[in-house]
């Protein structure tokens, strides 16, 4: 039988979801909790990887497995097995032929800044600081920009393989509350570095270190050296992933 489950992790300790040979990742915890529940082990499959030191509000994961435990029950039973700041929010029977990663048809990643001449050690783990002055308006507009389908290969980072660099962007939303600044990115996916690099460009414009040719250009011709810095893992949440069908 096929489970689905909703995750949210705090990536500060981990190097990033996907098992590999020199950092303790996400993945790794989740799959060894997952072993110790059942009693064997089974492959997990996320929706997609994030990045070491990226964060997650809610991502879809989805594993194989026959078990005389309730699929509610089945969070319950890995969370006592599971770090504290890794949490399984929900677990369902998956509908049939889903799949984390091929079903997803949306995804919605958020970066947080916060405008302040001074460190702010409460915001600083899920957040970046930003010392100059960032135009709010210009910020807008420079979301604009990126939405529709593009040729985002100049904000994916280099030796990243993928068989196409065309993303589709749906919507960019800005959110200001006080000092805090949150940028919400949906699209139909994303390539390695491609949010933390967007964001980069669009501060970057706001605070008017590019110009808005540059941006055009970055898009047009795919020249890296059009667009801003690539931000920090730490401010970067997945925040939500859609699918034809509502599972949680």
């Amino acid at each position: 039988m096929r489970y689905a489950l909703l995750l949210s992790y705090d990536g500060t300790n981990y190097g990033g979801w996907q098992i590999q040979k020199n950092a303790v990742t996400v993945q790794q915890k989740l799959t060894e909790a997952l072993e110790d529940t059942l009693g064997y082990k089974v492959n997990v499959t996320a929706s997609g990887r994030t990045d070491s030191g990226v964060h997650a509000k809610a991502q879809v994961c989805h594993f194989d497995a026959q078990t005389s435990i309730p699929a509610e029950k089945l969070a319950d039973a890995l969370n006592v097995r599971l770090p504290q700041d890794i949490s399984v929010l929900q677990t369902v029977v998956a509908p049939d032929g889903f799949d984390a990663q091929s079903s997803a048809k949306k995804k919605t990643y958020c970066y947080r800044v916060y405008l302040s001449q001074r460190r702010q050690p409460l915001k600083d783990r899920y957040s970046v600081q930003i010392k100059y002055n960032v135009d709010l308006q210009k910020l807008e507009y420079s979301a604009k920009l990126f939405e529709g389908e593009h040729d985002f290969k100049a904000y994916c980072a280099a030796g990243s393989q993928v068989k196409t660099t065309v993303r589709r962007i749906y919507n960019i939303e800005i959110k200001k509350d006080g000092c805090d600044v949150a940028v919400y990115v949906t699209g139909n996916g994303f390539l390695y570095n491609m949010v933390r690099t967007l964001v980069g460009t669009m501060i970057y414009y706001s605070a008017g270190r590019i110009k808005e040719e540059d941006i055009v250009r970055s898009l047009e011709k795919c020249d890296r050296d059009c667009v801003g810095k690539t931000m920090p893992a730490k401010g970067l949440m997945l925040e939500s992933v859609e699918y034809l069908t509502k599972l949680f």
